[in-house]
């Protein structure tokens, strides 16, 4: 039998990694996703920041499952040498981490224009992001944020066949979809199923508007666990909690701890196991 393998968003739990990392000990995860650490993003982190990032890691057993970058996160207007730039320091720290993937997005478009408008600039950047990260060995995973071009199922399928490489892959969000009217599991996995490499759990209701713990909102995170386990899927799923308007007066690792215990419940409702 397949098992997944559990990371988590973890300065969302604190920023200084210490924290980040007892939390994460605690529920008996080692994996983490490197967004930010002492206030920094993982791109403004120094030389000396990252190495003693991995020092931490190794002498408490842990590993890097992706770099949450926020390429790609940006105007599709604003100028693109400074993501290319961007995607060279993701690169370096993906080696480093000795993780292939590094998380990417799909541009935001100007407010009240068209999509189709800047659909050939944003296939074109996303292209060329793809080629680089083919020249170093690394994967970029796509997540279906809102408010981008690849924010419904259509446009990002649209993304991910036009660059049509084991490069470019997806990071499938099903309460991103549910925040963009997607029906995850019925409209967005059997387009997108091809392509995924890397899971977000985060789930989501649209009335009210806010995002929850796995099994409680409209991202069929069940029925998404079980069709995982049927095509033997045993990539990472990465917990990305967002519960501040759901738990307003928890604290942000009591917030993180419960979209973690969640995700628990759910795969031993589903009989899969997990590292």
């Amino acid at each position: 039998m397949s098992h997944v393998k559990l990371t988590c968003f973890a300065d969302e739990i604190a920023s200084d990694l210490d924290e980040q990392l007892d939390v994460l000990e605690q529920e008996g995860i080692k994996y983490l996703e490197l967004r930010g650490v002492w206030g920094k993003n993982v791109l403004d982190l120094n030389e000396e920041e990252l190495n003693q990032i991995q020092a931490a890691l190794q002498q408490r057993g842990f590993r890097i499952s992706s770099i949450a970058s926020p390429i790609g996160k940006y105007l599709i207007t604003d100028p693109f040498e400074p993501q290319l730039e961007a995607l060279d320091k993701a690169v370096h720290a993906a080696h480093l981490f000795e993780t292939p993937y590094i998380r990417i997005f799909s541009y935001r478009l100007p407010e009240g224009e068209p999509v189709e408008a800047h659909r050939a600039e944003v296939l074109s950047r996303l292209k060329q992001l793809t080629e680089t990260a083919s020249r170093h060995g690394v994967i970029l995973i796509l997540e279906n944020d809102s408010n981008l071009y690849g924010a419904t199922d259509d446009c990002c399928l649209d993304i991910l066949a036009h660059c049509d490489s084991k490069h470019m892959r997806a990071a499938f969000d099903p309460g991103n979809y549910v925040m963009n009217n997607v029906q995850p599991m019925h409209d967005a996995y059997p387009k997108i199923a091809p392509y995924i490499d890397y899971v977000h759990i985060k789930d989501a209701t649209q009335v009210p508007r806010q995002f929850v713990p796995a099994g409680v909102g409209e991202g069929h995170i069940e029925e998404l666990l079980v069709t995982l386990k049927e095509r033997q899927y045993d990539g990472f799923l990465s917990v990305e909690p967002h519960l501040k308007h759901y738990l307003p007066e928890a604290s942000d690792s009591e917030r993180v701890v419960a979209a973690i215990q969640a995700l628990k419940v759910l795969l031993d409702k589903v009989d899969q196991t997990w590292e």
